[in-house]
């Protein structure tokens, strides 16, 4: 398969706004005679290519993905990640078709395809949490991210299952909708929270997908579900209408079947929004081209890493991931990258980071904050009413929370939130003491968990599985999970994750899509073959 030159998109292509001129200059680089694309693997940049030669619409890519929901996520392997299809979606794409053919794009992502995730509100769909007594709540407003992606051109196909936002449910399942099943193997889940945009990311049912990003709700799916996904640094992304838990820790980010549309997509949700104060962090901190240009193949050539050892487990359950990390290292070394082996914090990050556990003590203050914002004709606007209407159907944590009362002088809070301090302040210092470009780490070393209709696990400190690894959320540093190969035992997907000082997204992208180009580990599910059509023609 063709692939467009990366020089010609680095090259070309502009900071915020995205401007139209930008599509046309990375374009002109594709060959006229390029071989057919595979839905499967086509990226935003092919599509584009194709939509602007005039044999493929938008509209004609949301009827290939509409048939793939419809033969996979109820029927086939029943993945379950939908909740809800936006019924305006084929006529969207053929206004921003008409618009293409009399103005051109608006931008790279102009009748490129999206699935997000249930938290994030949409002023013209329900936006439940998975949760089933908010199944009807309809915002009158859509969240920054989702306004700043519609003002780029982009189709929202649909709404995502998840892990019940704030109910009792099964493991990457909701009160809702159930549980959301891998592509990979039936008996696993893709994790939580965001598991139905790891799912249908991963089966292709749209191009792009959201997450958002708690304790490790965008690195969790992506890994499972074999994806790329960008969690990036806290304030860089804005919060504002979107279901949230924690104001510490939460973020929300792409999650694509490559580094480069990744990059795309964080292209046009990163940014400042007065609403959300947390942003202001990152004003002059964005880089002044495109996060897409830091794409390159050579990207780990003359790199210098570190491998956070005690963040890697040890262990019977453990020893097939360390395997696969120990190969990932060697991919590294054969790339070029100068790896730095081990660094140590000293903290025991493995056992401690669970004394950063901000949420447990915010989440309620922070669901209140949400529900404030809807409508009057919302169906709870309060945790007092979610409480009060979803009895015992309400997660443990959320009453707990909403008991333990203001938070204004928590000693508790406090010294989680020094914790992160600590936390963040050892992972820098690391990359400067070294002079690193970045930290390695696995997300997780051992088998993924078997699906199960059991609780959530308890919040107390010390309750988190031995596969979480989640300083990324806990310290609000940017962290990108990659694709790093698969567990013979269950053919789960294995990931590779890059962990960086504040705001450098460009240094990780240039480090993920260089190991992205080195390895190729992603590859399509069986369970999800492709359909008929779904080669795609110049």
């Amino acid at each position: 398969m063709t692939r467009i030159p990366m020089s010609c998109l680095t090259a070309r292509l502009t900071r915020r706004p995205l401007a139209a001129l930008a599509v046309a200059a990375a374009l002109a680089c594709v060959s006229p005679a390029q071989a057919s694309l595979d839905l499967a693997t086509a990226s935003i940049t092919e599509l584009q290519a194709l939509m602007t030669g005039g044999s493929l619409s938008s509209e004609q890519l949301v009827r290939l993905y509409l048939a793939r929901i419809e033969a996979y996520d109820g029927k086939g392997p029943a993945l379950n990640s939908v909740i809800t299809l936006n019924p305006r979606a084929l006529a969207e794409a053929k206004a921003l078709d008409k618009e293409r053919r009399e103005k051109g794009p608006r931008s790279p992502l102009h009748g490129i395809v999206l699935l997000a995730k249930d938290v994030f509100d949409t002023r013209d769909l329900p936006t439940s949490g998975g949760f089933k007594p908010m199944a009807t709540s309809q915002p009158d407003r859509d969240a920054f991210v989702i306004d700043r992606l519609r003002k780029a051109g982009v189709v929202i196909l649909a709404k995502l299952n998840q892990s019940d936002w704030y109910g009792v449910a099964a493991p990457g399942g909701s009160s809702l909708k159930g549980p959301v099943l891998s592509p990979y193997n039936a008996k696993k889940s893709t994790g939580g929270s965001s598991s139905g945009t790891g799912s249908a990311i991963a089966a292709w049912f749209g191009t792009v997908g959201l997450g958002s990003d708690t304790t490790g709700s965008i690195v969790i799916p992506s890994t499972l579900a074999n994806l790329v996904g960008i969690s990036a640094t806290h304030g860089l992304v804005s919060r504002t209408g979107m279901m949230w838990s924690s104001p510490s820790q939460e973020s929300g980010g792409p999650m694509c079947r490559s580094v480069a549309d990744c990059a795309a997509v964080l292209d046009v949700i990163a940014g400042y929004d007065a609403a959300d104060l947390a942003t202001q962090t990152g004003i002059g901190k964005l880089p002044e081209r495109s996060y897409a240009s830091f794409v390159s193949k050579t990207g780990l050539k003359g790199a210098r890493l570190g491998v956070l050892r005690e963040m890697v487990r040890s262990g019977p359950v453990h020893e097939e991931g360390r395997a696969l990390f120990e190969q990932a290292i060697a991919d590294f070394k054969a790339a070029g990258a100068v790896i730095v082996d081990p660094v140590d914090t000293g903290l025991g990050l493995a056992d401690s980071q669970t004394l950063a556990d901000a949420p447990r003590y915010e989440v309620a203050t922070a669901i209140d904050a949400y529900l404030a914002r809807l409508p009057a004709s919302a169906p709870i606007r309060s945790v007092a009413e979610m409480i009060a209407k979803g009895g015992a159907l309400v997660k443990p944590r959320i009453v707990e929370s909403y008991q333990y009362g203001p938070i204004d002088h928590s000693p508790e809070l406090l010294a989680a939130m020094k914790h992160q301090t600590v936390m963040r302040e050892a992972l820098t210092g690391l990359i400067d003491r070294y002079q690193l470009d970045g930290l390695i780490l696995p997300y997780r070393t051992a088998l993924a968990d078997d699906f199960k209709a059991t609780p959530n696990p308890p919040a107390a400190p010390g309750a988190r599985s031995e596969n979480r690894n989640a300083i990324a959320s806990y310290t609000g540093l940017p962290t990108i999970v990659v694709p790093g190969g698969f567990f013979a035992s269950d053919g789960m997907p294995f990931a590779v994750q890059f962990l960086g000082k504040p705001f450098t997204e460009p240094t990780l992208i240039r480090l993920a899509s260089g190991y992205e180009a080195a390895t190729h580990h992603r590859r399509a599910p069986a369970a999800t073959p492709p359909l008929a059509g779904e080669t795609l023609l110049p």
